[in-house]
């Protein structure tokens, strides 16, 4: 093992803030410095050349020296796990012809003043590491624990009676009734079952899999629920029953990894698969997949790697849709509980114990959304809308003396997105028996074993090492070179190879390749040997169900096998041909096979053992007792304080710091993003992204999520999603709500008493009643219902907070809806940008039908304190006024039309939905973005509507706000009456250009507010969390920026012609340049840069590093390259030093390079990373 030190390893602010988190535990203890080490493990007998391995890592084998009494800790990758970090830094290593086997990074950190008593000591480990993904060492020899690779595990069978103590031990989390089946089929076969084979039943009929509760037959209070044919009515009946009533548009629906969605005509843009030159295809139909998914258990345990590989899992489910598709944009959500920061406490935070096996909301929110948004950029997908929910409410106590709260300890990490794909390749074709079964993408590791079992049951019934166990790891440069893979196959048209295709995820291989091998109605002879893998210490159950990620299984002709492995080498994207499928449905896997002796088989089973009929679970519930909330009671609150709170939750507040961590223009569709107006700030209501490079059709999705809502009345909170999805999506110019196509996902904490009920009662809102009424189909969706959290006060190392005893919490019903259409013009969109050049006013179209409902709002939110018992106010204030509903379905479509046909008659100049915070936060982030003073207005109202101006401006009922010129009121006010809403919408204000928001009353003035005061509200969050996770300088000089009314914003100047043909002097001669768009493994922007560069009058050409090495190309047959933005090698030696190095350490590449730059006639143009890259040539 070979030890080197580098790089100072933390930033000045970055040693600064640990050191003031290190001496609020240990006084006297001090930070000395921190500097990167490398372990680096040679291939057995050779040694690596010293210089070369130094100069790459940019390390000696000479160490800081220690000064005297101080001591040195070093934090490293867990040990038992390869990082991320590890691969691709291996992977660069080995493309210098270094003879290394692997190369971990750690962190040394000296520190003078370490504690002598034990429990400061454990207290500094846990700050100074994250025990979850990281192990702390006190000697750097102590890190050749990180190669050690033990002997290969065993395969265990298990005797049948005992299945119930390897469904505990393994954390299988099977039924009783499962065990009881499994036992029946094994006595059948007349054998035991393997290990493996359990595992792979428990995770292909997990809950996270299966769907048992969704698929299950319902008793509630005491009526069995039917169809009309008398059969079971299910959950997933009712929201199929959605695409039964409206198919159109829809070309797949609850049957591949995605769903997929009519588009309008467009043309694809990729090389020519043969010779590699880039090309407009025919304008056709297009078509878009669209999914959303959860990865809400790995996000509690580890936010960072749990979000990421939340992302990376949603990305491969469009990739892996039809024979393949190409992720395009994506979406990301948070739900958590609150948040808690030090530096700015809120009167609704009560102190509380927190769960010690999970993340905290603070640390999630600092963390989960840095890992989605890591995930995206390196891949290159942009991250376009999402939505970030704050919430908490003390319910009480249980009989049996457990505290109960409802809270998102558990949260929900929504990734989802949605992707072009060609409308020939939607249609996966089936396997043949002798085709071949393909895994591609990276190696098997041990890391989330047993995730689709652990998100399947409440955090607490499970070990903690269980919970570890199930996270997985990213590796995002891994799956841009698998998807480029898929892009060189749907490249080939109607002769791509790909026969059917599937993403690994929950359960691994287990339950990737027997999807594949069902589907086609074959079975499968599998060698485990040719499985990919770096640790050959897996057992058969590890290797055949963990959840390394960034991996396909693909089924292939075998006569196209190697044309498929000559793409893979190009791209350096691994795979292996694991296995073939056969005639009879039956599975076996094994080393070697066929040949050897079936009774040490690690699998031998009928396939229809897994996909048969295991036990259909029926579920008996009852509808929970009515809420005892109080109502909120506004009578003592003040407007003014009021407003600031509302502003200042996590839920309203601005979302800034979820936004500028994510790259949102790569790939260059992306039409809207959140970020909106000369300030740019994240006001938008929906993202739509392009459908080619061409025309200006393109697609749009938005999200609806009430969730708190459901604690008083479910269905109203499953409607109000719904709803709120569509006023979001309506800032888009979509033609008829039968386009609009919707993505559900269910979260609950199943089994709790009432919860079952609500969940059924949300689901028939929608399914059978509201969906169908609208025209709406949910093709799509996913649920996850152990959203609850169970454990014992003081006992863990996470949480803090008051209160001992059994603590128990779990969320509210939460849907989530996305909502998804086609649009035929992108420039048609709206935003809450006012113009501020007309004479104009502000009109609310509010679809409350005249109620102004206050349950469960922000303001009794931020109001705990203003009810008239011991729980915190939530229900609403006086009767009848509950919760917010869509009471008349018509009316949500009245309001699409209207936006419709007034946008189209040029009406709008601004558009902005209603949701939490009410009218008084639209308006107030109409106003942020657009820097102007609002008068808000209540004397048009009548005084039945303004008797409680805290209804009137923060009820969160539907509806929007519309900015309209003044001279069009008339106009305006003729098109609300046709479409039947003149009772819905009314003036609200009027935009001035005082830096003030005002509330008038027959201009009286009820309050007032600086809008300095109002943007430091709501910028407050954003503000926080940036000065806890990135340099608090910089967070301070943005806020200052953000805040200055007057400050001029973008005001963007072109300084050319865009209509000039610069290229024209260069082809006189009538034929056009060719320029290289250089590529390496990681890179993601060539697209784009292909079609700048055909723009300007080039011959673009799509070249590969490998093509340079390998000779297919050459630097001296174009006249120019163009290095291409991305990450290469995951930039795991900084930006753009792995391709540098791939180039300086390769003699051949650095004399074609020379001669290249040396010539008279030649041009090289670096972006982004191609950039970086460039610089360091020297």
């Amino acid at each position: 093992m070979i030890v080197l030190e580098g790089l100072p390893a933390l930033s000045p602010f970055r040693r600064e803030r640990l050191q003031a988190r290190l001496s609020a535990i240990a006084p006297d203890l001090r930070l000395l410095g921190a500097w990167s080490v490398y372990w680096v493990e040679p291939e057995p007998g050779a040694q690596p050349d010293a210089q070369v391995l130094q100069r790459i890592l940019q390390a000696g084998d000479e160490r800081q020296p220690l000064p005297a009494g101080a001591c040195s800790r070093f934090v490293v990758p867990r040990l038992g796990t390869i990082s991320p970090w590890a691969s691709k830094a291996t992977e660069l290593l080995h493309g210098a012809s270094l003879p290394v086997q692997r190369v971990e990074r750690g962190t040394r950190l000296d520190l003078a003043g370490w504690p002598t008593d034990a429990a400061a000591q454990a207290e500094v480990g846990r700050l100074l590491h994250d025990p979850m993904t990281q192990s702390l060492l006190d000697d750097a020899a102590q890190g050749a624990a990180l190669f050690t690779t033990p002997a290969r595990g065993a395969l265990e069978r298990i005797p049948l009676d005992a299945l119930e103590a390897a469904n505990t031990r393994l954390g299988l989390a099977l039924a009783a009734d499962e065990i009881e089946y499994l036992r029946e089929r094994y006595a059948e076969l007349g054998r035991y079952p393997s290990d493996v084979e359990l595992m792979m039943f428990a995770q292909a009929n997990s809950e996270h899999c299966r769907h048992k509760i969704f698929n299950a037959s319902w008793t509630i209070d005491g009526r069995e629920q039917l169809q009309a044919n008398g059969q079971p009515l299910s959950l997933f009946r009712m929201i199929k029953q959605t695409h039964i009533a409206t198919p159109e548009h829809t070309l797949t629906a609850y049957s591949d990894n995605a769903a997929v969605i009519e588009g309008f005509a467009a043309r694809r843009y990729r090389p020519d698969p043969r010779t590699h030159e880039y090309r407009a295809e025919a304008l056709v139909d297009s078509a878009f997949c669209i999914k959303v998914e959860t990865h809400n258990h790995p996000t509690a345990i580890a936010p960072f790697p749990g979000a990421s590989t939340g992302a990376g899992g949603e990305i491969r489910d469009e990739g892996a849709t039809g024979r393949g598709g190409k992720p395009k944009a994506g979406l990301c959500g948070f739900s958590v509980s609150h948040l808690r920061i030090p530096s700015l406490p809120q009167p609704w935070e009560g102190a509380r114990a927190l769960n010690p096996r999970m993340a905290p909301a603070l640390e999630i929110m600092v963390d989960g959304p840095l890992g989605a948004a890591a995930f995206n950029n390196e891949f290159g997908r942009p991250n376009l809308t999402g939505y970030f929910r704050s919430f908490e409410l003390r319910e009480g106590d249980l009989a049996d003396g457990t505290r109960l709260d409802r809270a998102y300890d558990k949260p929900i990490m929504l990734a989802g997105g949605l992707g072009a794909i060609d409308r020939a390749m939607v249609a996966k074709r089936k396997l043949s028996p002798g085709d071949a079964v393909v895994v591609l993408g990276g190696p098997a590791m041990l890391i989330g074993l047993g995730g689709g079992a652990a998100s399947s049951v409440a955090s607490g019934e499970s070990a903690q090492d269980l919970d570890f166990a199930s996270v997985q790891r990213d590796n995002p440069e891994m799956e841009r070179r698998c998807q480029e893979v898929i892009d060189r196959c749907v490249g080939l048209g109607e002769d791509n190879p790909i026969l059917s295709i599937h993403d690994v995820g929950a359960g691994g291989l287990s339950n990737a390749i027997p999807e594949l091998l069902h589907d086609s109605g074959v079975g499968g002879v599998i060698d485990l040997a040719q499985v990919p893998s770096d640790d050959p210490s897996l057992s058969p159950l590890q290797l055949w169900c963990n959840e390394s990620q960034e991996r396909y299984v693909l089924g292939l002709p075998q006569e196209r096998v190697a044309e498929f492995a000559a793409l893979c080498l190009r791209e350096r994207c691994p795979f292996a041909v694991v296995g073939v499928a056969t005639a009879e449905e039956r599975l076996v896997c094994g080393y070697g096979v066929p040949g050897v002796n079936r009774s040490t088989l690690p699998i031998d089973l009928p396939m229809d053992v897994l996909f048969g009929k295991p036990p259909k679970m029926h579920r008996d519930t009852a509808h929970p007792a009515p809420p005892r909330w109080p109502a909120l009671d506004t009578g003592a609150l003040d407007l003014r304080d009021a407003a600031l709170r509302v502003l200042a939750h996590p839920t309203v507040a601005a979302k800034s710091f979820l936004v500028t961590i994510g790259d949102r223009s790569v790939g260059a569709m992306t039409a809207r993003d959140q970020m909106v107006g000369p300030w740019q700030l994240p006001v938008a209501d929906c993202a739509i992204t392009l459908s080619d490079y061409e025309s200006y059709a393109g697609e749009a999705m938005a999200i609806g999520e009430r969730a708190p809502l459901a604690l008083l009345d479910a269905a109203a909170a499953a409607r109000m999603a719904v709803g709120e999805a569509i006023t979001n999506l309506c800032a888009a110019p979509v033609d008829s709500m039968a386009r609009i196509k919707l993505s559900a996902n269910w979260m609950a904490a199943a089994g709790h008493d009432g919860e079952d009920a609500r969940l059924f009662d949300a689901v028939r809102a929608l399914g059978l009643e509201l969906c169908p009424e609208l025209d709406l189909a949910i093709p799509v969706g996913k649920d996850s219902l152990s959203m609850q959290a169970i454990w014992k006060s003081g006992n863990g190392e996470r949480g803090t907070g008051n209160g001992g005893g059994t603590h128990k919490s779990l969320s509210p019903v939460s849907l989530v809806v996305t909502a998804f259409a086609p649009v035929e013009d992108v420039r048609g969109q709206l935003t809450p940008l006012l113009d501020r050049d007309v004479d104009s006013e502000l009109w609310l179209i509010g679809l409350g039908g005249g109620r102004q409902r206050l349950g469960g709002s922000i303001l009794a939110q931020c109001h705990p304190d203003a009810g008239a018992s011991a729980l915190p106010a939530f229900s609403g204030e006086g009767e009848g006024l509950g919760v917010p509903d869509l009471d008349d379905p018509q009316r949500l479509r009245a309001f699409f039309e209207l936006i419709r046909d007034a946008r189209a008659a040029g009406l709008l100049l601004a558009y902005h939905d209603r949701s939490d915070g009410g009218a008084f936060a639209a308006l107030a982030e109409m106003a942020f973005c657009s820097h102007v003073g609002l008068d808000i207005v209540l004397d048009g109202w009548g005084a039945e509507r303004i008797e409680n101006v805290f209804r009137t401006l923060f009820n969160e009922e539907l509806g929007a706000v519309v900015q309209i010129a003044t001279e069009d009121r008339a106009a305006f006010a003729d098109m609300v009456a046709r479409h039947g809403l003149v009772d819905c919408a009314q003036r609200i204000a009027r935009p001035t250009t005082a830096p003030q928001v005002r509330v008038l009353d027959d201009f009286d003035v009820l309050a007032q507010w600086r809008w300095e005061e109002l943007f430091d509200a709501w910028w407050s969050v954003t503000h926080a969390i940036q000065r806890l996770r990135d340099n608090p300088g910089c967070a301070d000089e943005e806020r200052e920026h953000a805040r200055r009314f007057e400050a001029p914003g973008l005001s963007p100047q072109l300084a050319f012609d865009p209509a000039e043909d610069i290229a024209a002097p260069f082809i006189a001669t009538g034929a056009r340049p060719k320029i290289a768009i250089l590529r390496e493994q990681g890179v993601n922007g060539q697209l784009e840069m292909a079609v700048a560069f055909e723009r300007a009058g080039f011959r673009a050409f799509d070249v590969h590093m490998s093509d340079l090495i390998a000779g297919r190309a050459r630097l001296q047959d174009f006249a120019g390259f163009a290095a291409c933005g991305g990450f290469s090698y995951g930039d795991v030696l900084g930006a753009g030093r792995g391709w540098a190095t791939s180039i300086l350490e390769r003699p051949q590449l650095r004399e074609m390079f020379e001669a290249f730059f040396a010539r008279g006639d030649s041009f090289a143009l670096g972006a982004c990373n191609g950039c970086q890259m460039l610089s360091q040539l020297r």
